[in-house]
């Protein structure tokens, strides 16, 4: 390697010759720094990258990180990932070398993004920040696992957030009635929502849905793939797991509605995109849409818990509600919507009451408390 000062212009600059990681030998010349000194650390910080030395900058590292990803993700996952790590992470930690990362810079970190509160005066959600707490803790085990770091600081510094929120928002059955009469007079809209709401699909799941995927005869709703629009361009890709590639029965009133609505697309084919939006019109729908009946607003997204909270109300299991939401696991369905089933606990009791002494009943056991 050669650091030398540039006769033309008087500044400095940095050619040399390695082998990386790889075995691939790389040549690299660099000019235009100001001072020697400057021409010296970003050779060694590109010798530290290209080698996959855990000594490099926390900053240089994430471009391997990502450059990996890009090869394993889909692209709008990749593009989420990457505004997270962008804006909430590198601006902490870029210039820290990987394998000088301590569990207090990461306690300090988490502080600074618990302590964060918008123009409003409202901070991150603990989703939002279990969300962030998890993809640094994805990139030190990359670093664990492949080029050798000695441990994952953020193990040691203990979590941030909470992997479900507190409160879960979401319609009672009543509160959509009223929501979805005050929209009955905007097919686009009542036929959006009727069908987020008894189906459980997601927000790019619905935005995907064509011709095709709606058996009307079956009353059958096939999910098979996912809209997004990213820099400017629209995207349409498999859904978000294996699991989610689903069939999902319907009842009859949403059948009739996406007919009739089907019915008022002109020039409408199989391939076509039922509900050509984006995900912003579904935002200011549902905004209009509480406005107009007065019922609480909740996200888009929550639409999907009102599903699920109404079939757990009616009684139905864990699996087959994991099964209509597609999700990879039954755990999964537990775990967000375990605290809807306590009253439930009850009932069992009574069912197996009435499985050992057939005679018992509810009235029967309050008669003899009554007696005593």
């Amino acid at each position: 390697m050669s650091v030398t000062r540039d006769g033309d212009t008087g500044r400095w600059m940095s050619q040399l010759r390695i082998t990386d990681w790889t075995g691939k030998t790389v040549h690299k010349k660099k000019r235009g720094f100001a001072t020697k000194r400057e021409a010296v650390q970003w050779e060694q910080e590109f010798i530290s990258q290209s080698t996959g030395n855990v000594g490099m900058k926390f900053g240089s590292f994430v471009e391997i990180y990502n450059e990996d990803m890009k090869q394993r993700l889909k692209e709008t996952t990749l593009s989420s990932k990457k505004w997270l790590i962008d804006t909430k992470i590198l601006p902490y930690f870029r210039k820290i070398p990987l394998n000088e990362i301590k569990p207090t810079d990461i306690r300090k970190w988490q502080n600074s993004l618990t302590k964060y509160r918008d123009a409003d005066g409202k901070p991150y959600s603990q989703t939002y920040l279990r969300t962030i707490q998890n993809q640094l803790v994805a990139i030190f085990n990359y670093a664990v696992k492949y080029y050798g770091l000695k441990e994952n600081p953020c193990h040691k510094a203990g979590g941030m957030g909470k992997k479900q929120a507190d409160e879960m928002q979401f319609w009672t059955q009543d509160e959509f009635q009223k929501f979805i009469e005050s929209v009955e007079d905007e097919p686009v809209w009542y036929a959006i929502y009727m069908t987020l709401y008894y189906t459980g699909i997601r927000e790019g799941e619905l935005l995907a849905l064509t011709p095709a995927d709606i058996d009307l005869e079956k009353k059958m709703l096939t999910v098979n793939k996912n809209y997004q629009y990213l820099n400017g361009k629209e995207i349409i890709t498999t859904p978000k797991t294996q699991k989610s590639i689903r069939t999902i029965s319907m009842p009859d009133k949403l059948c009739e509605c996406l007919e009739e609505y089907m019915g008022l697309c002109y020039g409408l084919k199989k391939d076509d995109r039922i509900f050509p939006y984006k995900k912003e019109f579904l935002y200011k729908i549902m905004e209009e849409g509480c406005r107009r009946s007065g019922v609480k607003k909740i996200r888009v997204h929550d639409t999907r818990h009102s599903h699920a909270s109404l079939l757990v109300e009616k009684g139905f299991s864990p699996l087959l509600i994991a099964e209509r939401l597609g999700h990879e696991k039954v755990q999964t369905t537990m775990d967000i919507y375990s605290h809807l089933y306590p009253n439930k606990q009850q009932e069992v009791a009574r069912i197996l009451n009435e499985t050992i002494d057939p005679k018992s009943s509810d009235s029967a056991g309050y008669k003899k408390s009554e007696k005593m």
